[in-house]
């Protein structure tokens, strides 16, 4: 019976992986990786270590939640270094803590190794800081992808007032979230960025308004991150990394 290390693959950028990441993957007998984490990853294991793909998107679940976490604890059963490869950070929306408490009903030991958050490391290859003095004193982070099948748990109200608001897997609900944002008294010309692959290569931020930002950006690819606020005025000033690509 081994131990399972429910990992953070950071936001993209392979650069961003932790050191302590890279140790358990390059020991690891078996990963179990989502669609967000960097495949590119996948060639800093060892040589006859096993890979499961369980990625999850809009249009097609390889497998449903309970499935996975079935899948890792049959992994931990027959490996000893079992690895569980979640993009960005295990516990921020990640359903890290949901595979965690389902290891620990059956006696599997597991540890969580966190990533970098693409709640911060996007808007800041954007070259948007979530939070700026002058500006903003603090940011929220809110899950732009809930279940269809429950009632919404986001408090709508609660935002009115806010100074930074970070949406994730939030592009499919775009016009949804810019709705309700204006029905609770943001302004129409509130400034908002989409940020479609971030910290990757072909990265692309769009910057518009609550009003037209849905037209502008609804086609980008996925996935993609959601920036509300002040802050995104600063994106033409402090865009270094895609401006760095377009000049290279």
């Amino acid at each position: 019976m081994g131990t399972v290390y429910l990992t953070g693959a950071g936001p993209g950028d392979i650069d961003l992986l932790t050191v302590k990441a890279l140790r358990i993957i390059q020991n690891a007998d078996v990963i179990i990786y989502d669609r967000l984490a960097n495949p590119d990853i996948l060639a800093e294991a060892k040589d006859g270590c096993e890979f499961i793909y369980v990625g999850k998107e809009d249009s097609h679940h390889t497998l449903p939640q309970e499935e996975i976490n079935e899948v890792i604890y049959q992994s931990a059963l027959r490996h000893e270094v079992v690895v569980r490869l979640k993009g960005g950070d295990p516990l921020v929306f990640g359903r890290g803590g949901e595979e965690g408490l389902y290891l620990r009903e059956r006696g599997i030991k597991f540890e969580f190794i966190p990533g970098i958050t693409s709640a911060i490391a996007v808007p800041e290859y954007a070259g948007i800081p979530v939070t700026h003095r002058g500006i903003t004193v603090s940011f929220r982070v809110v899950t732009g992808h809930e279940s269809k099948k429950a009632k919404s748990q986001i408090p709508w109200e609660n935002y009115k007032t806010d100074d930074t608001i970070v949406f994730l897997m939030g592009l499919h609900n775009l016009d949804k979230i810019t709705r309700k944002l204006i029905e609770i008294g943001k302004p129409k010309d509130h400034p908002i960025a989409v940020i479609s692959r971030g910290t990757r290569p072909d990265e692309k931020t769009v910057i518009g308004t609550l009003e037209d930002i849905y037209t502008k950006a609804k086609d980008l690819p996925t996935p993609a991150l959601i920036v509300v606020g002040e802050v995104v005025r600063l994106h033409e000033q402090l865009n270094w990394f895609e401006r760095q690509n377009n000049i290279l």
